[in-house]
């Protein structure tokens, strides 16, 4: 009998003569987008160290590692399907009360529920941006215009994007830090934007995951102007600053209390686990990992920046834990040669072939990456092909 190809259909032929079959179902061209649309596909890499992924190199800290531990014993149990304990905690922590927050099984879980709660008609995306705003809006049949970011203006937003902010439009994403530029909007162009999405009705969904890793974040509180502004929703993850992105956990801001209670309709009744909501509460208390990783992140930010400029690469002046740089040197293959996994940024739109991402670790781990990308620079060099590919 011929091997199994993969067609459910046949199954009870194969039962019916009598044989065990162990199906071996190939893997979709589809499936294996899906994996390389994210940094830290470690399962189809593995064995390579890790550059792909934005996370926290000091790792999740001894309070989650403890609170992830404890929480092992309580899952014969339910979870709370109302996150009390983690919602009380994000309440205190953002200064609101605790009916503003919302919790998720990480920030993806959180855009999707919100997409299929409004179901808006019109949205405005930018571009480059993370994927998953315009996969989400999709979902729901949502018509999206794209305000394109200029290469020449470093792929910050401008005040351009101010015009577009009509009316007709339901919903916009925005990321501060953008992902994967690295680069935090100015505050005086955002808070413009967050005047006119309320005066214009518009849904403001502000991804603010990679905010805690730049240097401002202890000064900057945008939660404040969720009571005054309903339209505005904050979105936060515990996945990156506290290094669990297998746990998934986040939490979303808003003062639009029926817009919650849509999201909540709109969902499973048990979204977030035991150990998820454990280690969100215990992440809301530390502060002293933000802010050591702030001070490590900072300096080894400059580090990659000033090393990168030295060796003639072109990069994107970056305000988070990560830095977007271009070359037509396939920077992703040849660092899969020197065991390193970096995020290929082709399938970004409004990037394309050439932009690559590196995410910033300690000193140690980016010297040993910085030792690769020179290995790699003196052997295009020997050839005459040096600078002008880069």
């Amino acid at each position: 009998m011929p091997p199994f190809d993969g067609n459910v259909m046949a199954w009870p032929a194969l039962l019916w003569a009598g044989e065990v079959v162990v199906p071996m179902v190939r893997q979709k061209e589809s499936e294996v987008n899906d994996m390389q649309e994210h940094g830290g596909d470690i399962y189809t890499n593995d064995g390579l160290f890790d550059f792909s992924a934005n996370i926290n190199p000091l790792g999740p800290g001894e309070k989650v590692m403890k609170a992830l531990q404890e929480s092992i014993l309580k899952v014969t149990a339910y979870p709370d399907p109302l996150c009390r304990k983690l919602r009380e905690s994000a309440a205190k922590r953002e200064s609101v009360p605790p009916d503003y927050i919302v919790c998720g099984n990480g920030a993806a879980d959180l855009i999707y529920t919100l997409v299929l709660a409004e179901k808006p008609k019109q949205a405005l995306l930018c571009t480059p941006s993370f994927s998953e705003y315009e996969k989400a809006l999709r979902t729901v049949g949502c018509k999206i215009r794209f305000h394109k970011k200029r290469e020449e203006d470093h792929f910050t937003l401008t005040s351009r994007y101010l015009e577009e902010l009509t009316g007709d439009l339901d919903l916009v994403f925005l990321c501060s830090p953008d992902n994967p530029t690295g680069q935090c909007i100015d505050e005086i162009l955002l808070r413009e934007i967050i005047e006119r999405c309320e005066k214009n009705g518009i849904r403001l969904v502000l991804d603010e995951c990679f905010f805690d890793f730049t240097e401002d974040a202890p000064w900057i509180h945008h939660e404040f102007f969720v009571k005054d502004h309903r339209m505005l929703f904050l979105l936060r993850a515990f996945t990156k600053m506290f290094s669990i992105p297998g746990v998934r956990s986040g939490y979303g801001v808003c003062s639009d209390t029926a817009l919650l209670d849509r999201m909540k309709e709109a969902r499973q009744p048990w979204p977030v686990s035991i150990p998820a909501q454990e280690a969100g509460v215990a992440a809301l208390k530390d502060d002293l990992l933000p802010t050591a990783t702030r001070l490590l992140i900072a300096e080894e930010r400059r580090h990659l920046m000033e090393e990168f400029g030295r060796l003639g690469i072109r990069y994107y002046p970056a305000d988070a834990n990560y830095i977007l740089f271009y070359s037509e040197i396939d920077w992703y293959e040849e660092m899969k040669q020197e065991g390193f996994l970096i995020r290929d940024c082709c399938n970004y739109r409004g990037l394309g072939k050439g932009y690559y991402r590196i995410a910033v670790k300690g000193r140690e781990d980016n010297e040993r990456l910085l030792a690769a990308f020179r290995r790699i620079l003196k052997r295009y060099k020997g050839e005459g092909t040096w600078q002008s590919r880069l």
